[in-house]
């Protein structure tokens, strides 16, 4: 697995370099007050219920980033203490993930299962001082319970009861000799605490369910805030670096920390990325497979990394992309013509450019003899020299867009072919309008034109003046496809804002366009998934990494040469 470079200000004077985000600048005052010995050990603590998607990308960057940035280290720790939605396949996808994107957990890899023990001390140790107790109230008694932001909560019955008591109650828990929702372990705080957290949170509860690493072992499993702290503390985590929505969560944070007398990892938070047009939750990632809306976690519409990365993005943009966005301590919505901006300006740079037609009809150069084929030479990539060039089949027969073609309606804006006009076929001949031919509904179904001879690309000396520039395939080489044209799939900039609407009733229904019959150049038959092509005057074009092959290819368009949805508002 490749360690991206962390990122360094180059040259100029001090104004002239990037800001520090907070994060660096309190990284930065540790450091100064020889905190930890000088060491930075972050952590990616994903929970393996789903796919990750561009919001975990930007966590991944930040957590990452600064350990490489700071020489350190970061481990990918999976929070499995919830067996029932939890799976391996979802471990796989995630490693997958972070492996594309290009950093490298050189800490470890890391379950919050290989503490449960541990954890599990530490629960009995807080019993034993007087700092947890079994709760056996039903679930909807004790959140009845808890109060109001304004109102103080009222204690449970059980909250006075015996260390001793609540000790074997605790153990008994553990063998399995209770029923689930027959009783908690709560941490004994403060049901009068401004923060609703602090009033007595749920420690453990019982569950009979297998887990995916410790199988039947367990049948009491700790909630995130009780396992989280203390997981970074096993691991020697020193900054903690969580969503915004995790501020809230840190006295209890430090709370269990400081009463245990472990090693006090420092948890801070920054604000998570808030995508429109997206939907960010995986729980309703999931609504939206199970429905059908889309055809699984790596569905090209998916904001998910794995779907990002059948479509066509390439892990460049998305660190690109997060860089942009930067590192701030307020929610906002970033806008995600962002995201696209960052994947055309990279693959503008490096995408290998293609000759395809989606929507074909035929020319025939009349004046071009029958059964002769010329290469003609065309560069690979004009923002890039060394990607060298490549030769193209030129012959009679080509096919070009259908839309390039216009009887009627013809302006001086209208710089395509029609009649009376002329154009240059790309890196090939300047060709004039003869006539066209159309079936029993009047649709064109070929177009006859006459090519000058002396116009071709590199040595022309016709002096013919051509408006217009059209992409071609040349008819008897050219290889079939299909091609999916995938957009936003919302039509709401915010899908999940309305409460009288489900964020279902937003969903695109022309999010997806498939176009059978296609015809790409000879190239493209050895295009695989992992590199994306610019197809001439279409937009970027990836091979599906599940339905394309040679004998049937198949291209997911990345995203188009220009944003389609500026104005659509």
């Amino acid at each position: 697995m490749e360690q991206s470079q962390p990122h360094k200000p180059t040259g100029g004077d001090e104004d002239a370099k990037p800001r520090r985000h907070f994060i660096q600048q309190l990284i930065d005052a540790d450091l100064e007050a020889g905190l930890h010995e000088g060491r930075i050990h972050t952590r990616f603590p994903p929970e393996p219920n789903g796919y990750l998607h561009i919001g975990h990308a930007k966590a991944i960057c930040v957590n990452f980033g600064l350990a490489n940035e700071f020489g350190g280290q970061v481990n990918l720790r999976f929070d499995d203490t919830n067996p029932v939605k939890e799976d391996t396949a979802f471990v796989d996808a995630i490693r997958r993930d972070i492996d594309w994107l290009g950093f490298e957990w050189n800490g470890g890899e890391c379950y919050t299962s290989d503490h449960f023990e541990t954890l599990f001390g530490y629960a009995v140790q807080l019993i034993r001082e007087g700092h947890a107790y079994v709760d056996a109230q039903r679930a909807e008694d004790i959140a009845s319970q808890k109060g109001t932001p304004t109102e103080p909560g009222k204690a449970s019955p059980f909250r006075d009861r015996p260390m001793e008591e609540s000790l074997a109650l605790f153990h008994e828990m553990r063998e399995g000799k209770h029923p689930e929702g027959a009783m908690v372990l709560r941490a004994k705080i403060d049901m009068a605490h401004a923060n609703m957290h602090m009033r007595d949170p749920l420690m453990y509860r019982i569950k009979f369910a297998t887990h995916h690493r410790t199988g039947d072992a367990w049948c009491i499993y700790p909630m995130y805030d009780f396992a989280h702290g203390q997981s970074d503390s096993i691991e020697g985590i020193t900054h903690s670096l969580c969503s915004l929505e995790f501020e809230v969560h840190r006295p209890l944070y430090e709370w269990y920390i400081d009463k245990l007398g472990i090693f006090p990892s420092k948890q801070r938070e920054f604000a998570r990325l808030n995508l429109n047009y997206t939907i960010m939750s995986k729980r309703k990632l999931l609504r939206l497979v199970e429905e059908g809306a889309v055809d699984g976690w790596d569905d090209p519409r998916m904001p998910t990394i794995s779907g990002l990365r059948r479509r066509g993005y390439t892990p460049e943009s998305i660190r690109e992309f997060c860089e942009r966005v930067g590192v701030a301590k307020r929610n906002n919505v970033i806008d995600v013509g962002l995201l696209e901006f960052a994947l055309r300006d990279h693959l503008n740079a490096t995408a290998l450019r293609a000759m395809a037609v989606l929507r074909p009809i035929k020319m025939v150069v009349v004046n071009y003899p029958a059964g002769d084929i010329e290469w003609m030479p065309t560069v690979n990539n004009p923002e890039d020299e060394s990607a060298g060039s490549r030769e193209l089949p030129f012959g009679r027969e080509l096919f070009i867009e259908s839309e390039d073609f216009k009887v009627e309606g013809v302006n001086k804006k209208w710089f395509r072919l029609a009649p009376g006009r002329s154009v240059r076929l790309k890196s090939a001949y300047i060709v004039t309008y003869v006539d066209h031919v159309t079936d029993a509904n009047g649709e064109v179904t070929e177009v006859h034109v006459e090519y000058h001879p002396e116009s071709k690309s590199g040595s022309d000396t016709s002096g013919i003046k051509a408006k217009g520039t059209l992409h071609w395939v040349e008819c008897s080489h050219a290889k079939d496809a299909e091609v999916r044209l995938y957009d936003r799939l919302f039509l709401d900039p915010n899908p999940d804002g309305q409460k009288d609407k489900d964020f279902m009733d937003h969903v695109n229904p022309d999010s997806l366009h498939i176009l059978e019959g296609c015809k790409v150049e000879p190239a493209l038959a050895e295009a695989v998934p992992g590199a994306t092509w610019q197809f001439t005057r279409l937009g970027y074009f990836a091979p599906d990494a599940k339905l394309s092959s040679r004998e049937g290819l198949v291209f997911n368009r990345a995203v188009t040469l220009k944003d389609g949805w500026k104005g659509k508002g």
